[in-house]
């Protein structure tokens, strides 16, 4: 059966505009009201994410049609519309950005697009830019269901009463947001700093200071009435899909979780236990000793802002080693790799010495080196994996790489991601969606390319 439920694409001209923010204050101010609010995010993600879920109470699923696909973006907004009052689904860069874009997405899914426009240094333009993103290709691509615009950044009402008469239709106007520091998120290199960072009650602080700000505005002020009689959306029942042969029943997966290893897909988990393992965490910075398993995953994260502590963990490398010389198999992605390097080199020119699976060193640079999505098949018997990658350091090794991933069709960066291999170890700065291929996935952690399913080796261990 179809489920329906109000529901809003927060996109923005650009990057910077205050989407994120705006998509979280009223994730919160809606939860504080007391409804059941779902978040998605749009295209590759870690940290958005973190504050959608500590505004929510509920975790955040990304959803893209070229990563996650189509069909796994209506199953997950069906589900969430079984069990919210509202969704929320926060866009990437500008809504026209990218192949596909956050504006395809809005189409295909019937998703109405609300504009979060930086207007502290314009007036009457932002009519222009408004129309302009709502009609942009409409001719081609059909109409592009539309809510309104938020205006960001407003000095008072009376520049706030000239953004408002420059729409097309007045009916459109959700808003203006004041300068204010509320309405600014932590960020560095990477993006936002993430909100556990900040502790639970200073992540919260933030919100409620911009939700405070938001409940100001028309938007802030509709209740759940009007929110399903302005934007409700009819998310159609998914086909029913095959679950996965369980490839890694019997296998143990230890997976590192902490402020260095902290870029983990919820998803990638739900995949892992779908295929049949069991799912074990660690945290590398607490000083957890490897647990007894079959595979290791070491997710992107921030291990240049641990590099001491990681360093001092001679325990763990030995861990590793021993873990790898056996031939069980570890998968390191973008941060997790810099960890397995013999060096790490942060910013301020200091080396550290990391766990040396994998001969050379990695360094910090002040600009991005990788950026993109891309697609890369482990086996050939298995469709290939689609993920990405971010990265600001770059790696200086004698391996040559095992393979390149390739980039997405319509990517301006047409340069792959190496793929390095060492016995029982394979490491890149891709970050994969497993759920793109489990197969593939399961051939990852059992090392194990012809994809049979794998016996229970724990007991070896």
């Amino acid at each position: 059966m179809n489920a329906r439920c109000p529901a809003l694409l927060v996109s923005a001209p650009a990057s910077g505009q205050g989407k994120t923010t705006v998509v979280a204050a009223l994730a919160r101010l809606l939860t504080r009201r007391g409804a059941r609010v779902r978040v998605f995010k749009c295209g590759p993600d870690f940290l958005d994410p973190f504050w959608h879920e500590q505004a929510s109470g509920q975790p955040v699923h990304n959803l893209d049609l070229w990563l996650t696909g189509e069909a796994d973006a209506r199953a997950r907004l069906h589900a969430a519309a079984g069990a919210a009052d509202v969704i929320l689904v926060e866009g990437v860069m500008g809504l026209h950005d990218g192949t596909p874009s956050s504006a395809d997405l809005a189409r295909v899914l019937g998703l109405p697009v609300l504009a979060v426009v930086q207007a502290g240094a314009m007036a009457q333009t932002l009519g222009a830019i408004a129309h302009g993103l709502r009609h942009y290709r409409s001719a081609r691509d059909g109409a592009l269901p539309w809510a309104g615009v938020l205006a960001n950044g407003v000095a008072g009402a009376g520049h706030a009463a000239l953004l408002r008469a420059s729409l097309d239709d007045p009916a459109h106007w959700l808003g203006a947001l004041p300068r204010s520091e509320a309405m600014q998120l932590p960020e560095r290199h990477l993006g936002l700093v993430a909100a556990h960072e900040l502790g639970e009650a200073a992540a919260l602080a933030r919100l409620d200071a911009a939700a405070d700000l938001l409940a100001a505005t028309p938007l802030g002020g509709m209740d759940l009435a009007d929110w399903r009689a302005r934007w409700s959306v009819a998310f159609e029942a998914p086909l029913a899909v095959a679950p996965p042969a369980p490839l890694l029943a019997g296998r143990t997966v230890a997976v590192a979780r902490d402020a260095a290893f902290a870029f983990v897909y919820a998803a990638n988990l739900e995949c892992l236990r779908a295929l049949g393992a069991r799912v074990v965490f660690f945290s590398p910075l607490a000083g957890d000793a490897l647990p007894a398993c079959d595979a290791v995953w070491l997710p992107g994260g921030y291990p240049e802002l641990h590099a001491p502590v990681l360093a001092a963990r001679t325990e763990l490398r030995a861990q590793l080693h021993a873990h790898a010389q056996a031939g069980r198999p570890v998968w390191a992605e973008c941060g997790g790799m810099m960890g397995l390097f013999d060096e790490l080199i942060t910013r301020d020119g200091a080396a550290h010495p990391m766990w040396g699976l994998l001969p050379g060193r990695v360094r910090m640079q002040d600009r991005l080196m990788g950026l993109g999505l891309q697609s890369w098949a482990p086996t050939e018997a298995a469709p290939a994996l689609r993920g990405h990658s971010f990265h600001f350091s770059a790696c200086q090794t004698a391996l040559a790489p095992l393979a390149c991933t390739t980039a997405a069709p319509g990517s301006a960066r047409t340069q792959g991601e190496a793929v390095y291999a060492k016995g029982a170890v394979r490491a890149s700065y891709f970050h994969a969606w497993f759920a793109s291929s489990p197969s593939a996935t399961a051939a990852l952690f059992s090392n194990d390319f012809g994809l049979q399913p794998a016996p229970n080796q724990r007991e070896q261990l």
